[in-house]
């Protein structure tokens, strides 16, 4: 019997009779047949031999660490290198997600470890759950000697936390110098987003006020890192190397320790602020503003209920009334006003009767007391409103606008501090642009004893007057030694906080000495509305001012109460002539300017002092010779025989 050859294939057609399968076909599956061993063969050996060394990688990630050592931030100190604002050691607990198992059945625990609630570590997790996953999560700051006992004890039950050594920022206390120092915390997820914060990463510690956030880039330093071997529970078990950190570096300030702490005394208990300033350099002595806070409470994580306290104070202890409290000047404009109307030689030959207020367009505005005869000579130490009433209505707004511009008023300063306010100096153009409507002759009276729509900061009413009384020149005041900023670094804060600037404005030697002899009066003789605030044997000048917060009608229907008692200003400076210091005070609700002028004299007594005492290069001139005082009617002598309250 004869049978077919076995090297023969064949299958069964349709009909059910062998058919013989075609060679391309068979040689088609062995080809995919060999393709696929080709692919598992070249995959099996990317990963025995390509791949070992990411594997190897891999394996060493598992138990080698990266922690970071954090930078020391920079500290500050006043001029003379006495130490403002430090460091101190603290440990913070982070949660490192890559050793989490099953951390909804950790949390109990890690909850009574901590003394934080369940809730709030949900909420910390989420808060962080966006970043990288190598990013360790905060937990909580500044732990205490029993928690970090509480993680030891742990390390094996709960791997995932792990502490860190941090420097946190001590401040002084009870918030002196709260408001130009400032404060740092956690960089905010609105602040990331901010191409000026690119190179944070949240949880980074950043300055969020004052000098810590205007310097934040030389302050902060630059972060280190150590490489450590963790066993399998993430204790560490060696060291591989470390990267160290650059401390942050250091500032000296302008302020004057001594001056500041003169400030901040004065201002105990009141609601306002008091700015120092040199007006040779627009070097910044001292700047005060309270309420103040405590800068402490934000160095570590901010409780509910202290930011709540902040925040619900109608006195608005955040705000720094230095440089942000933008109110009507009051009297203390009429300097700016003598500066125009001598300049514009107007005020020199003005002579007024004043009898207690006069008529302008229809309208009666009221003075304070029946002056008499008033020029520009006694019209400053009276603070005669009848006086620059006149000169308003004779200068008009655009032209007092000019003068009051050329000195920053309405303008930022540029301080190197930010939310700086510009405050406002009104004009037709400014009515027309704002409200949309024509300026009218009788707001330029209200504006020339600085009321209505004019509103300055202390800072910029400080170095206007300085200014003045420097015979016209004005520097961009500053907290920080420009010498202490890299060039590149101190241009970028230029622009940054742009503003008037250094600058000169015109101002004859004539005028000049009117205006600084008359403000000697002020404080120096007694027709002066700030005699009480007299210094003997300092060649003390200023300018009171008393600010109504609401219109007569207005006060009237609101029944009175010290939310509605004038604001009290006063500027004053030593000497009356080229001024070593100048001192600008709002108190608000003070009342009276007088009562500020007792403030600034508080200030100005502890410089005279400490100069007298260190170097005794304080310049004294001659006490000033009273003025005078004019013939007034008899009904009015009585009432005129003590200095003005203004």
């Amino acid at each position: 019997m004869e049978t077919a050859p076995h090297s023969e294939q064949h299958s069964l057609g349709p009909h059910g009779k062998a058919e013989k399968l075609p060679p391309s076909k068979l040689a088609a599956v062995q080809y995919v047949v060999a393709l696929i061993l080709v692919i598992l063969l070249a995959g099996l050996w990317r990963l025995q031999v390509l791949g070992a060394n990411n594997f190897r990688a891999l394996a060493e990630a598992n138990r080698i660490r990266k922690v970071p050592i954090l930078a020391p931030r920079g500290r500050l100190f006043d001029r003379e290198g006495r130490l403002l604002v430090d460091n101190y050691p603290s440990v913070s607990c982070y949660l490192l997600r890559e050793q989490i198992k099953d951390i909804d059945a950790d949390l109990p625990l890690i909850s009574r470890g901590l003394h934080i609630p369940v809730e709030q570590i949900k909420a910390t997790i989420r808060h962080y759950q966006s970043t990288a996953k190598y990013q360790p999560i905060p937990l909580k700051e500044d732990i205490t000697p029993d928690e970090q006992a509480f993680i030891a004890a742990h390390r094996d039950e709960l791997p995932e936390l792990e502490t860190l050594d941090e420097q946190r920022r001590l401040y002084p206390r009870d918030g002196f110098a709260a408001h130009l120092i400032g404060y740092v915390g956690e960089v905010s997820e609105q602040m990331l987003d901010d191409p000026r914060f690119a190179f944070y990463s949240p949880g980074d510690v950043v300055g969020l006020s004052g000098i810590e956030r205007t310097y934040d880039d030389l302050l902060r330093g630059t972060d280190g890192s150590r490489e450590v071997i963790v066993n399998s529970h993430g204790k560490e078990i060696g060291h591989l190397g470390v990267i160290p950190a650059i401390p942050g570096k250091d500032l000296r300030l302008t302020i004057d320790l001594d001056i500041q702490r003169a400030a901040e005394k004065a201002l105990e208990g009141k609601v306002g602020a008091i700015v120092a300033l040199d007006p040779h350099n627009g070097e910044i002595l001292a700047m005060a503003s309270r309420p103040t806070f405590d800068p402490n409470q934000f160095a570590v994580r901010l409780s509910k209920s202290y930011w709540n306290e902040i925040l619900t104070n109608p006195n608005h202890p955040l705000m720094n009334k230095a440089i942000q409290a933008q109110l009507a000047p009051g009297s203390t404009f009429k300097i700016i006003m003598s500066v125009a109307g001598l300049q514009e030689n107007v005020a020199q030959t003005m002579h007024v009767e004043c009898e207690g207020g006069a008529t302008f367009y229809g309208h009666f505005y009221a003075c304070d007391r029946h002056h008499g005869a008033v020029n520009i000579y006694n019209a400053i130490p009276y603070s005669c409103d009848t006086f620059f009433y006149t000169l308003a209505n004779r200068l008009g707004i655009d032209t007092i606008a000019k003068y009051a511009e050329s000195l920053g008023i309405g303008e930022k300063t540029g301080v190197d501090l930010p939310d700086e306010a510009a405050g406002t100096m009104p004009s037709t153009e400014w009515k027309l642009k704002t409200q949309h409507a024509p300026w009218y002759a009788g707001e330029t009276i209200s504006v020339g004893i600085g009321q209505g729509a004019i509103t300055v900061t202390p800072l910029q009413l400080a170095r206007a007057l300085g200014g003045i009384a420097s015979g016209g020149v004005m520097y961009r005041p500053h907290l920080v030694f420009p010498d202490e900023v890299p060039p590149q670094e101190l241009e970028s804060i230029h622009e940054t906080f742009p503003g008037s600037g250094d600058k000169t404005i015109p101002l004859t030697k004539e005028n000049w000495e009117i205006i600084t002899d008359a403000m000697a009066n002020v404080t120096g003789s007694p027709i002066g509305t700030a005699y009480a605030a007299h210094l003997n044997g300092v060649d003390f000048a200023g300018k009171t001012g008393t600010a109504q917060v609401m219109s007569h009608a207005a006060l009237a229907r609101s029944g009175g109460g010290h939310d509605t008692e004038p604001n009290a200003w006063f500027v004053g400076m030593t000497p009356r002539r080229n001024p070593d210091i100048v001192v600008a005070v709002l108190w608000q609700h003070g009342n009276w300017g007088n009562n500020s002028a007792r403030l600034a004299a508080q200030v100005i007594d502890a410089f005279v002092n400490k100069q007298r005492r260190l170097t005794k290069n304080i310049r004294i001139a001659d006490t000033p010779v009273p003025v005078a005082k004019p013939e007034v009617p008899a009904s009015t002598q009585a009432a005129d025989t003590a200095p003005a309250a203004e």
